[in-house]
């Protein structure tokens, strides 16, 4: 059992590596609104297209020294540390869920939201937006993995498990456009993106409402602490606009990496 554990275990990471390569490729063409397929990957600078053997994840990176093997200009160390950062975050995963749990589908469409956010992060945080195909695709994706998978939501019955989803997107959706309308009303500006009402309601659909409200006081705590940081350091100013998505989904994973456990403890422990 135990071989067969870590024998699992390594592929999970291995796929993970490959997934955070694909990663790389979604956040440098979405927003350019270029193909995932077509061209063929190339170096930004020459052209030259590149090697198979060259992109093989994080490995391929060292091997050329950080630099293209036609031309030497440079390539970012981001492209290695997102490839590694994914396949580690699906490992976790895997073993979090997968082996200590024993719910290995649960962990697998973990690994897939976990895509959705890192994706939604790196480009909001680029481009100020989130991309539709992650939040409106959560909305329809996890409605749907809830009737595949009951255990999502706990329960053994898929009619009651998208009861929970369709509640969850509900209140993840409903809510944070509340807030944000409110949000509009008191500051007479845009309090919140509506990419992030529509990443919400993916979130509340995947783990049901009570991660909603975890996720709100997590994601609200990481965005203060974060955002006067970045003030006291003078790398923005009080009235500078700040993508929220990253604290959504640093929080979202906070859940799934433990958080849904101790919010359930702290729930009982205020006999709620």
């Amino acid at each position: 059992v135990i071989f067969m554990d870590i024998y699992w275990s390594v592929c999970v990471l291995l796929v993970g590596l490959c997934f955070g390569s694909f990663l790389n490729v979604c956040i440098y063409r979405i927003p350019k609104n270029i193909s995932l397929s077509n061209p063929p990957s190339t170096c930004p600078k020459c052209k030259t297209l590149i090697k198979w053997y060259d992109n093989i994840p994080a490995l391929g990176w060292l091997a050329l020294w950080g630099k293209c093997r036609a031309c030497k200009a440079s390539i970012s160390v981001r492209y290695p540390i997102i490839e590694l950062v994914f396949g580690l975050i699906c490992l976790g995963l895997w073993i979090g869920h997968g082996v200590f749990m024993d719910q290995p589908f649960i962990a697998i469409t973990y690994c897939l939201a976990a895509f959705g956010l890192l994706l939604g992060t790196f480009v909001d945080i680029e481009e100020m937006w989130l991309p539709d195909r992650v939040t409106i695709g959560g909305m329809i994706i996890f409605p749907i993995a809830s009737v595949l998978i009951p255990e999502l939501h706990d329960s053994v019955s898929w009619l009651s498990s998208l009861k929970s989803s369709l509640l969850g997107l509900a209140v993840g959706f409903g809510g944070f456009w509340t807030i944000g309308f409110l949000g509009t009303l008191v500051f007479r500006k845009d309090a919140m993106g509506f990419g992030d009402v529509k990443l919400m309601g993916g979130l509340g659909a995947l783990f049901g409402w009570q991660a909603v409200l975890f996720i709100l006081f997590i994601s609200s705590l990481f965005g203060s602490i974060i955002g006067v940081g970045l003030i006291c350091m003078n790398k923005k100013e009080m009235s500078s606009q700040i993508p929220y998505g990253p604290y959504l989904a640093l929080a979202a994973f906070a859940w799934m990496f433990g958080g849904s456990s101790l919010w359930s403890a702290d729930i009982q422990w205020m006999g709620l």
